[in-house]
């Protein structure tokens, strides 16, 4: 399966520490599948697609726009009121404004702002390996923003070296060849950014593998 990288929700005012405490019961440390518990962490915390801004259908034009375009693409077995209506509520991922936040190294099986941190493993030859794996422990935003920075520092060390450097503000990979020390920066480059801004915004990750 791979590891994948999926951004959590940030805590309502108030509701850090609740948040903090069922976190850890749920996904840090995997103990529990309280449902209750689980919908009561959901219920007091904003979602990752708000803080991104990407725009939900039904409710901004431009996600209404967007899910016209997909009925003309599809078989149309059902009229275009039925399928706008099935999608009522589902976030365009990809038309948020925060390039960083949504990955061009993603799995197409999960939401487009999550992370496909599997792209790591071609990445040890690098970096240290002891700093790359803390990316396979689920973490809160303090750590998730903490986690981006030194992460960020180790890849500009790397790319001052070899005079690559120019990478660290480029979203589209510098080419098809996944074995380049350009594309395994440009990956690690990727990940720091992402960390960094969904920890700034008070989001951490949970690490799914």
């Amino acid at each position: 399966m791979g590891l994948d990288m999926r951004p959590i929700g940030k805590p309502l005012p108030g509701k850090e520490e609740r948040f903090k405490e069922i976190f850890n019961s749920i996904i840090g440390n995997n103990e529990t599948t309280d449902e209750a518990l689980i919908e009561e962490w959901f219920n007091i915390q904003t979602s990752s697609y708000e803080t991104i801004k990407a725009p939900m259908v039904g409710r901004d034009d431009v996600a209404n726009t967007w899910i016209k375009e997909r009925y003309q693409e599809s078989d149309k077995s059902v009229s275009e009121s039925e399928f706008i209506e099935h999608y009522n509520g589902f976030y365009v991922i990809e038309l948020s404004p925060y390039a960083d936040a949504v990955p061009i190294y993603c799995n197409p099986e999960q939401d487009a702002n999550v992370f496909r941190g599997q792209f790591l493993s071609d990445c040890m030859d690098i970096l240290d390996n002891e700093l790359l794996n803390e990316a396979w422990v689920s973490k809160l935003a303090e750590d998730t923003l903490d986690y981006g920075k030194r992460l960020l520092n180790a890849t500009d060390a790397v790319a001052l070296a070899n005079n690559l450097t120019h990478l660290k503000d480029q979203i589209e990979a510098p080419g098809e060849d996944w074995e380049s020390l350009e594309n395994k920066l440009h990956i690690l480059y990727s990940l720091s950014r992402w960390l960094i801004f969904y920890g700034q915004n008070g989001h951490g990750y949970e690490a799914d593998f």
